[in-house]
């Protein structure tokens, strides 16, 4: 079955109910085709796609050894229940766990990063037999009961009341600190005085997890300061608090290692992941588990489940990309992409625009802040905007699309998250797009 581009526009608008969207006000772009870090439209027209998607893209499209690696499956066994075992998902459990770090030795799997959350935080909750969980203001985790609570951002806000016993947490972010901090260390400091002082008020023994983006994603890219993870390791431990890391935008290469926990040497309790695990090939997510949470579950029942936990085709997936990391050396380029060519080249653009408030990330995982003055640090947009409020952003975002970059935007940020698999010159073309459409925003700058 084929459509032009303007059938499928029409049967969308018909019958799509898009996530996220005032349905009469969203208009798709059809995209026919895909591959490597780039997608077309049915005009023909290529996009760089710097948004890796929903960051999730991390293998690039249309990757032979992965899509031959379904199809092999799929003529093999396309599906069975989870209360069976199979090759596909055993295989991927004992991958998974292997490249996770400590004694995570075992993995529940999901249909993606909702899920996950749900899950861990459940896992959670029973292991310790408290009801409270910890989890940061600038957060996403998810868009299910749990985990749209978890959430710290706006898109909280419409679907509260949430799940109780939730309490949000201020996490460090030196360049908007909520703590005054004017370096790394009190940052750190402050920031984890913070979560002191939260848990002392809320009671130490009602607090089953914290949960925490190992670098937050959607919410700034942000990158935790030197000794933060190792003190919130140090304050779960001292209290018996399961230490969640949400790996699910960042693990998987995205901040160049297999976990973004291993750039610090921490390991949590439980790990979520999802998107970079099989690139979204197929719908994959799950919870890697430590040793002593599995043992709370080894003469009583697990009370959760998932009709689709650990699909034959998404653990297939998963097996196949993880072989293809290691055989392209994929975690080594991306790492290398954010020192040798991002990492320098953003700071170059900050230099040239006053529009540029701060860079910042690691490995292929970055964000640029936008902002009216450097001076004062004024946001180019305030807080959740909406409408003209929103203006230079979707003027900026504009002005990316009509060069033929596809970029990933939220409040006053742009994120440079292309494909982890992107090759130098795709990256360079990309940034030096991004460099002339930042001449937009340059123009509401009032410092």
């Amino acid at each position: 079955m084929t459509f032009d581009g303007e059938r499928a526009r029409d049967l969308d608008r018909r019958h799509v109910f898009h996530s996220w969207s005032a349905q009469a006000l969203v208009d798709p772009l059809p995209i026919a085709s895909a591959e490597g870090a780039t997608f077309t439209d049915h005009e023909g027209r290529r996009y760089l796609d710097f948004a890796s998607q929903l960051v999730n893209v991390n293998i690039g499209y249309q990757h032979p050894k992965l899509v031959a690696a379904i199809q092999e499956q799929a003529a093999t066994l396309c599906t069975v229940g989870p209360g069976f075992a199979n090759d596909a998902r055993s295989e991927a459990a004992r991958l998974i766990a292997e490249l996770a770090p400590g004694d995570l030795n075992r993995v529940f799997f999901t249909n993606g990063g909702a899920e996950a959350t749900e899950n861990a935080l459940r896992m959670a909750r029973l292991a310790t037999g408290r009801h409270k969980v910890l989890a940061a203001y600038r957060s996403y985790h998810g868009a299910t009961a749990g985990a749209i609570t978890a959430t710290g951002d706006p898109r909280r806000w419409a679907n509260e009341p949430g799940v109780p016993g939730v309490v949000h947490y201020w996490g460090p972010y030196l360049y908007r600190s909520a703590f005054h901090a004017t370096t790394p260390e009190e940052e750190t400091e402050r920031a984890l005085q913070h979560l002191r002082d939260l848990i002392m008020v809320e009671g130490a023994g009602t607090v089953a997890a914290i949960i925490l983006e190992t670098v937050v994603g959607t919410n700034g890219v942000l990158v935790p300061p030197p000794g933060y993870l190792a003190g919130v390791r140090a304050i779960c431990d001292e209290y018996g608090i399961v230490m969640i890391a949400d790996e699910v935008m960042a693990g998987f290469g995205r901040a160049g290692e297999w976990f973004a926990v291993d750039h610090w040497g921490v390991t949590p309790d439980l790990i979520t992941f999802a998107k970079g695990v099989n690139s979204g090939y197929v719908p994959l997510g799950g919870v890697i588990i430590n040793d002593a949470i599995a043992v709370a579950f080894q003469r009583r029942a697990y009370p959760g489940g998932l009709t689709y936990s650990g699909h034959p085709l998404a653990c297939a997936s998963a097996v196949a990309s993880i072989g293809i990391f290691r055989e392209e050396g994929v975690i080594e380029h991306a790492r290398a992409l954010g020192t040798d060519v991002i990492g320098p080249e953003l700071a170059k653009i900050a230099e040239r625009h006053p529009s540029v408030g701060e860079v910042r990330g690691l490995g292929v995982f970055w964000a640029v802040e936008l902002v009216r003055d450097r001076a004062t640090r004024e946001p180019l947009v305030p807080f959740n905007a909406t409408g003209a409020d929103a203006a230079p952003m979707a003027a900026f975002t504009a002005a990316c699309r009509e060069r033929g970059l596809w970029p990933f935007t939220h409040f006053n940020r742009t994120h440079v998250v292309p494909p982890c698999t992107i090759g130098e010159r795709d990256l360079r073309d990309g940034l030096a797009i991004l460099d002339e459409a930042l001449t937009v925003a340059d123009r509401y700058c009032t410092g």
